[in-house]
């Protein structure tokens, strides 16, 4: 390339290489809202493949065949499929999601009320489980192989192994029914003050904090003990530096961007992970409002969720991958 005048060179291959940073942040951008493009259509061509109808399921089995059709015709379902994913996607890309078909509320102000509680439900459990996490994996690598690291690779696997709603229903069982020290449920509304919504949300937060801290803590001792292995590691020990300063002060650094992107799949994992949480504690945040539009088949409502959790999922994604190259220079340049 270096014998190539530099007239030739193509603009974009140009663009790259002056601002190589910057041109892998604009593909990640692009490639996610692809990516968020695809998702659209299998989330409305899937709901369109199942088998029932709305028309049905509101009527009840003894409608009539002309009760349906009025109701489909007025929904629009008697429209070809694309024409309604073009006009939907068009509506959604506005912050219109429609209207629901069961309650005639409008989406678009149902989730901005649930969306709210469920952000806030993620975000206590991310500021108790990734400062948490990350100490615990230090702490493991700290005493590898000795007791201590024994000890919480036996529960961060027990941890792993149970399913959320099965630690929920533990939690409920011992906190809730038999030592009352906790709410059930965990009721939350407008005008509920900072302190009241933390004890109504102790139980699902737990639930959350167990399920993630797990998996972090283990990717972050995998991570630092990659980097322990390195020669500077080793100078640092030899200069007499003590085995948890050259942890903190060298390993964690350098092992930040695999720990960057293990933090960020489970924040995504927190916000879309969070259905089964506010189901088994009837918490009115996006998931149980999914969930209760799915039993009557409320279309709208459910492409709404589904989408808004997709885009979540890839925008922490994107954020991640950004992330770890900005902390990672050679990730700036693959060969």
């Amino acid at each position: 390339m270096s014998n190539i005048p530099p007239s030739t060179v193509m603009p974009g291959l140009r663009f790259k290489q002056r601002f190589p940073l910057l041109s892998l942040m604009i593909e990640r951008c692009l490639l996610s809202l692809v990516l968020l493009f695809a998702v659209s259509v299998l989330i409305f061509g899937g709901l369109e493949a199942l088998p029932g109808d709305f028309a049905t399921t509101y009527l009840g089995q003894s409608a009539t065949p002309q009760a349906v059709a009025n109701i489909r015709t007025e929904l629009g379902l008697n429209r070809p499929v694309t024409t309604r994913y073009v006009e939907w996607l068009g509506n959604a890309v506005r912050g219109d999601f429609g209207t629901s078909w069961a309650s005639k509320n409008s989406v678009s102000e149902q989730i901005g009320k649930r969306l709210g509680n469920s952000l806030f439900l993620a975000a206590c459990a991310a500021v108790i489980s990734v400062p948490l996490a990350v100490g615990l994996g230090m702490l493991a690598v700290h005493f590898r192989n000795r007791l201590p690291d024994k000890i919480i690779n036996v529960i961060s696997l027990a941890a792993i192994s149970l399913p959320e709603f099965f630690v929920g229903y533990l939690l409920i069982l011992f906190f809730a029914v038999k030592f009352g020290i906790a709410t059930f449920p965990a009721t939350v509304y407008d005008g509920m003050n900072f302190i009241d919504r933390l004890k109504a949300i102790a139980l699902p937060t737990a639930t959350l904090v167990l399920v993630v801290l797990a998996h972090m803590m283990r990717m972050t001792r995998a991570a630092i003990l990659s980097v322990m292995s390195s020669a500077y590691m080793e100078t640092a020990e030899l200069k007499g530096l003590s085995a948890f300063r050259a942890i903190v002060k060298h390993a964690a650094p350098n092992a930040l961007a695999p720990i960057i992107n293990v933090v960020a799949l489970n924040l995504a994992y927190l916000i879309v992970g969070v259905v089964v949480v506010e189901v088994v504690f009837v918490y009115p945040g996006m998931g149980q409002y999914m969930v209760d539009a799915v039993t009557v088949r409320d279309m709208p409502v459910v492409q709404a969720c589904g989408l808004i959790f997709a885009a979540v999922y890839i925008l922490l994604n994107m954020v991640a991958d950004i992330l770890a190259i900005v902390a990672n220079p050679r990730l700036r340049h693959p060969r």
